[in-house]
């Protein structure tokens, strides 16, 4: 390898860097903003509980202790959900609140919620504000030279951090270089403010370990039951691919081998065209059986990496489809075949149903977890009844403990996406 391609191959990685870094700023100024919504909401139900504590001071307010409990639940299960569309674990919410207020305070989900709900509605409420301050103060730096005419004369200073008269256009232009050193603060300091935002929800919102025993015990019995019905249709699909495609070709060369044998000694120019059509049929027995072994395990995965086999997939896709994978590393072969066979299995549907012009495959690999989310502007109105396949990517997704999601509104546009666990 020369110096050249070196250096290229430095430029690619810190392109392929700076990229997964913007990707990871995005997601938190999301994740920050949604943790503003249910900042407020943590706010307004601190001050609904810290009334009804007053109240309860003077001996009216226990009545309304499991209302105000209750309200604290509805607000921390939006939070729980938040958390569980972005990181591994899914978190679930806890038995109701009970009517009676010795019986709610005694839960111990309601004693974690409360003591969630006051750095949520403080501390996580500042850190989302301070966070979008970042790329606020990016975008109005950078756009500067186009306003600060229109600002009153005695206004008319930098913005940000250094402050100078701005009441010309090279200071103007000055305060818009700014923008970079806000936006390099924003690619550095949004993903980590994204978690610590999270984490007292995290800390304090997810299950008991002996609560969430038996629930996991029997999610555990609902994906081994599934595990067993995907192998058994696996089995039968291929048992069905095998006798009606590759055996029947198989039989048919036996019968014009046999043709052609008989033929020799009659009319051997009658014999060379059965033969030719003995060739035909054993190669296309040999390309159904190619495919049989394909859909089990592609070689390519063996071969290559996940990104490329989709890649493969997408080229070979109907519906022209984009790939977007950034997958660190390999997985499981277990959870990249069942990643294949996700994908494949979501655009044969796409081509066969949702009438859309185009597709797009994102595939991540955030900490322990491989996310699939495959979109398409097609007419929408999927569902997993009907033969439409969905059904087989819930089983095999849930037979690794993954999760399935499908949102397809009548009218598009479909979104489907898979987590698969993939270990460390």
């Amino acid at each position: 390898m020369t110096g050249h391609d070196m250096a290229d191959g430095r430029r690619r990685a810190r392109a392929r860097g700076l990229s997964a870094r913007a990707r990871t700023t995005l997601d938190g100024i999301e994740h920050l903003v949604g943790g503003i919504g249910t900042g407020a909401l943590a706010l307004l139900a601190l001050v609904g509980l810290i009334l009804v504590g007053v109240a309860c001071l003077v001996g009216v307010g226990l009545p309304l202790l499991p209302t105000a409990l209750r309200a604290l639940r509805a607000v921390a299960d939006r939070e729980r959900a938040r958390l569980s569309r972005w990181g591994p674990d899914e978190l679930i919410s806890p038995d109701p609140v009970p009517d009676g207020w010795r019986e709610a305070i005694a839960r111990p989900a309601s004693r974690r919620e409360l003591a969630w709900v006051v750095p949520h509605a403080t501390i996580g409420l500042l850190i989302g504000f301070m966070g979008l301050t970042l790329p606020f103060s990016a975008v109005r730096d950078l756009l500067y030279p186009l306003y600060w005419r229109l600002l009153p004369p005695g206004e008319t200073v930098g913005a940000g951090l250094f402050i100078w008269d701005g009441d010309t256009v090279g200071s103007a232009f000055a305060v818009s270089a700014l923008s970079l050193f806000w936006l390099a603060l924003t690619l550095i300091l949004v993903p980590p403010m994204a978690r610590l935002q999270a984490w007292p929800g995290r800390k304090l919102l997810s299950a008991d370990p002996t609560t969430d025993l038996a629930l996991r015990v029997a999610q555990l019995t609902a994906t081994r039951a599934a595990a067993l019905d995907a192998h058994a249709a696996e089995l039968r699909r291929i048992e069905r691919s095998l006798h009606d495609g590759t055996q029947n070709r198989i039989v048919a060369v036996t019968m014009l081998l046999g043709a052609a044998r008989r033929a020799l000694e009659r009319d051997p120019a009658t014999a060379d065209a059965v033969l030719e059509s003995a060739q035909n049929a054993a190669e296309q027995a040999l390309a159904e059986l190619r495919g049989v072994v394909r859909s089990i395990l592609p070689p390519v995965l063996a071969d290559r990496s996940l990104p490329d086999a989709l890649t493969g997939l997408a080229a070979g896709s109907p519906v022209p489809c984009q790939i977007d994978a950034d997958v660190p590393g390999r997985c499981p072969a277990s959870v990249e075949a069942t990643a294949y066979f996700v994908v494949a299995e979501a655009l044969t549907n796409i081509a066969k149903h949702s009438q859309a012009t185009r597709a797009r495959v994102t595939v991540r690999r955030t900490d322990s977890w491989l996310r699939i989310e495959i979109t398409d502007d097609g007419r929408g109105g999927a569902a997993e009844s009907g033969g439409s396949g969905l059904s087989g990517i819930r089983r095999r997704t849930e037979a690794h403990d993954g999760t399935f999601e499908l949102t397809s509104p009548v009218g598009g546009p479909t979104t489907m996406i898979v987590s698969l666990p993939c270990g460390l």
